[in-house]
């Protein structure tokens, strides 16, 4: 257990999780979970996997209590051994470097199709890399606050957005309620629990935790948050553009947002500065994963200069970034990166806690995490 100077407290780690979560999810959730349901029940099967990831997220910081001041890749060894755990951190890091890429590409994308239309991709992929090494350098304090600001800000104007949006509401989309039954809400657990990826931070995070103790609270927070968020965009996206509206569309968020104007009410249309917020929130969610990357770099391979290995990460970053040749294979990736979390942070987690219980690894609890170096 290393020394070091960063603890965090229990609402920086609610925010950590939420900007974790939240990204380029909530734009493209309501076409992808419509096209899995069929039915206007896609609300319920929101719910049904914040509560399901909730479960999970509560299994990782239960793992994460037996190691206090550990991050998954330190103890891993002491569960599965050297080499297992050797390869088993290797996968979670190449997930974390991939997702990182994805994200950027996303909102290389982004940028391309709403604000800059003829900026060429590999422009506003490197930009986006050197600006968030920068904010990187500062340490996961300075990430924190930083995004601690801009999250509220982003939030306040979704919900503006969406109240602004009543006015095209149509309660008749929701409806009927169950008309098919219950199997369409179970064909909408994939893609809503998909949409959570990033809660698996928590088996890093939980290591810097001033407050051991407050971690399952930090996790029910940052799950039923994003819960909220994406059942309040879900119901107002199908209650906006209907069902049959929302399958047709790449973006359904983006396009329900340009779908209306209010005369005379400080700004007519809402879609650019919306653009340019979740822009930043997409941003957030690669400069985690980038931090995060580069702790399981070092704690895996044992090295101390964290910032060489965030810098040496940024070409390898932009070659995956720029691999896919446009949105759909941009968008698959999305998807087998959801799939690949499925595995690695639902079902390995409750392995390892298994394991540990019967090899008794661990399971020393503790009212505050080690300083970690951050």
């Amino acid at each position: 257990m290393k020394q070091a100077t960063t603890q965090i407290n229990t609402s920086e780690v609610i925010v950590v999780v939420i900007n974790s979560i939240l990204g380029a999810g909530i734009l493209t959730l309501p076409r992808t979970i419509s096209k899995a349901v069929g039915t206007p029940d896609v609300w319920i099967s929101v719910i049904l996997s914040g509560l399901i990831v909730m479960v999970i997220s509560l299994m990782l910081v239960t793992l994460c209590k037996r190691f206090p001041g550990k991050t998954v890749f330190e103890f891993l060894p002491e569960i599965m051994g050297y080499w297992i755990s050797y390869l088993l951190g290797l996968v979670i890091i190449v997930y974390f470097v991939v997702l990182c890429s994805f994200e950027v590409r996303v909102m290389a994308e982004i940028t391309s199709m709403y604000i800059l239309e003829r900026t060429p991709t590999w422009v506003t992929i490197m930009v986006s890399l050197w600006i968030g090494i920068y904010m990187l350098s500062g340490g996961l304090k300075v990430i924190t606050r930083v995004f601690a600001l801009v999250m509220p800000v982003t939030l306040v104007l979704l919900a503006l957005v969406f109240l602004l949006s009543t006015k095209m509401f149509e309660l008749n989309n929701l409806r009927p309620l169950l008309g098919d039954g219950f199997m369409p809400v179970l064909k909408g657990l994939k893609p809503s629990c998909l949409s959570y990826s990033g809660y698996e931070v928590l088996l890093i995070i939980t290591a810097y935790m001033a407050d051991l103790k407050a971690s399952n609270k930090a996790a029910i927070y940052s799950i039923l948050s994003c819960t909220i968020i994406y059942l309040i965009t879900i119901v107002t996206v199908v209650g906006n553009l209907s069902l049959p509206g929302i399958q047709t569309r790449m973006w359904p968020t983006f396009d329900m947002v340009r779908s209306f104007e209010i005369e005379g009410f400080l700004f007519e249309r809402y879609e650019s500065l919306f653009i340019v917020f979740w822009l930043m929130q997409i941003f957030a969610t690669y400069a985690f994963k980038h931090y995060f990357a580069s702790i399981g770099i070092r704690d895996l391979f044992r090295l101390k200069n964290i910032t060489g290995i965030q810098f040496a990460m940024l070409p390898v970053l932009y070659v995956i970034a720029y691999l896919p040749k446009n949105l759909e294979e941009t968008l698959a990736l999305g998807d087998f990166l959801g799939n690949m979390s499925i595995f690695l942070f639902g079902l390995l987690p409750l392995l390892l806690l298994i394991i540990s219980f019967i090899r008794k690894k661990g399971g020393k609890q503790a009212s505050s995490g080690a300083l970690k170096a951050g």
